[in-house]
Order: C-alpha cells, then structure tokens, then sequence
C-alpha cells in the first residue's frame, strides 16, 4: 500500500501500530533496496514499511507486500524524528524496529524461528528494549566491487571489538548495566568516522510507550531502555549486517582514495546464518534455547 506522507501513514494505518513487529526500512539511495525488504519480511515481521523518495523503484513482488511511504532520508534529523512520530502514534506496548537499506537483521536462530517468537519470549523477561550491534559488512574485492557492497562475497570483521562503560553526563559514573560498543571498519578507520558515529550498538528493537524518545546518539530517554539486560541474568541481543559503513567510506572523497581494500588478517566471509555471529560472540542467546 502507499500512502501520500507519513503523516498520511500514520493516520491511515493506527491499527498496523497496535502490536507489532513494526519494522521501519529508511531507504537512503537505491543500493539492495528489495534484498533489504525481503530479508525483514523473511524475518516474519508483521508490518514493513519502506520510507523511500519517490524517484526509486520497488519490484512488484516487494511492492504488494510492503507500505510504501514518501520520505527524504538526507535531511538533518529526519529519520530520528520519523522514529519519533511513529512511537507517539502507536499503541504502548507496540514492537517497533528501525534499520537502513543494505541492513540486515539476524537474532538467535533467524533461521527457524521468527522474530514474533524472539520478541515474544523477551517481553516475557520482562525487557521493553533489545541491544543490537551493527556489524559492518564490506565486499571482499573493492576492484571488482567498488561500491564496497557485495552480497555473493560479503565479509566481516572475526575480532576487534570492544566496549566500554557509559558515563552518566552529570555525575560521570558508569550507567549501571549500559556499555558503548566499537569495532569493525568504524574502529579500523576512525580517522574518516566522526566522534559520535564510531560507537557499533543500537537499541533497533524496542516498545512503544508514552513519552518514549529516541535521541539522535540512537539511545533513549528512558535510560532502562539502553541496558544490554535486565540485573537478574543475561539477555537475548541481535545483530544488524551492515554495508551503510563501507559504502559511506568509499563515496567519501576524504576516504575513498585511501582504502584499496577493507580486508586485513582478521577479515573474514560472512556466511549469512546466526550461527557465525553467536559464535565470534556478536549476539547473545541469553536463556532463549
């Protein structure tokens, strides 16, 4: 279905936003847009909406199945305050998932179970909000692929990762049970990554509730919200796959020239299953068996 605007979507579709799994696709340019949407919709999300301009195109068989919404992703703010529209109009208690195009979502065990039953067994913990890393994803060979991007030999980085605490601004003590997270080509490249971008972790899942508001660090105003797990024991997370990285690096003029390669001795192939990223320990089953 398409709509006129967001503000048209959200008015026409206030029954779409009253349970979920909501998933938010913000399209930024016309890289992977119907492998983005086919992998979200294979995930078992009950609504996918695609906030895209209007100048690209959607094969038909993605069209039918997608709410399609005009939208302009380069402005500033634009898709922080998109999120936001969506969680005041949606019904608390609503799952809501945001990613880009060239991002793909993988969980415990994607490939048996549905991301319904994954959300479900983590509201019964008790958990509003999901950690997710971004795990950047780049193309074996630039030469052959210079846009960096590169589905058939897509790889990623097996170690290089690591966190650190989160400051409470005001008293500058550790935030109990919030870490930032940093690695992949965010890490390798920092120089061509401004301070506030170079940080891998995510809060893409989440609850509706009142007064909830995402931040543009991609954190919340409700600090129970950023936590990787409840206090009692460890918690399910997710990983999103993403070229949005690669690909910004290499249309960088300041970087592009620099970087003849994103391999190095600890690159890997990404083997599109979650049982590579449960094993390099990029994503926790927590007690979900």
């Amino acid at each position: 279905m398409m709509y006129t605007s967001l503000d048209d979507f959200l008015k026409q579709g206030k029954t779409l936003l009253a349970k979920g799994p909501v998933a938010l696709i913000f399209i930024e340019d016309d890289v992977e847009i119907a492998t983005t949407l086919r992998h979200h919709l294979q995930c078992g999300f009950e609504t996918v909406v695609a906030l895209m301009p209007d100048a690209f195109d959607m094969p038909k068989d993605v069209e039918t199945r997608v709410h399609r919404v005009p939208f302009d992703c380069a402005q500033s703010g634009a898709v922080i305050g998109a999120i936001n529209k969506v969680i005041a109009a949606a019904k608390p208690g609503c799952w809501l998932y945001y990613c880009y195009n060239t991002e793909y979502l993988f969980y415990p065990f994607c490939e048996t179970r549905s991301v319904t039953e994954m959300l479900s067994f983590h509201a019964e913990e008790r958990r509003d909000a999901m950690l997710t890393y971004v795990v950047d994803l780049y193309a074996g060979d630039l030469h052959q692929t210079p846009s960096a991007v590169s589905l058939e030999h897509a790889h990623l980085d097996r170690s290089g990762y690591y966190a650190q605490a989160r400051p409470d601004p005001e008293t500058q003590t550790p935030r109990d049970r919030q870490l930032v997270f940093f690695g992949g080509l965010r890490w390798r490249y920092e120089e061509h990554i401004p301070a506030h971008s170079r940080k891998i972790d995510r809060i893409a899942l989440f609850r509706a509730k009142p007064d909830l508001q995402i931040l543009d660090s991609h954190s919340f105003n409700d600090q129970e919200y950023n936590t990787y797990a409840c206090p009692w024991h460890h918690n399910l997370t997710a990983a999103i796959c993403s070229f949005r990285t690669a690909k910004a690096l290499k249309r960088n003029p300041g970087s592009s020239f620099d970087i003849d390669s994103f391999r190095w001795r600890n690159s890997t192939p990404f083997e599109w299953h979650s049982r590579q990223l449960l094993d390099l320990g990029l994503m926790e089953p927590g007690q979900w068996f």
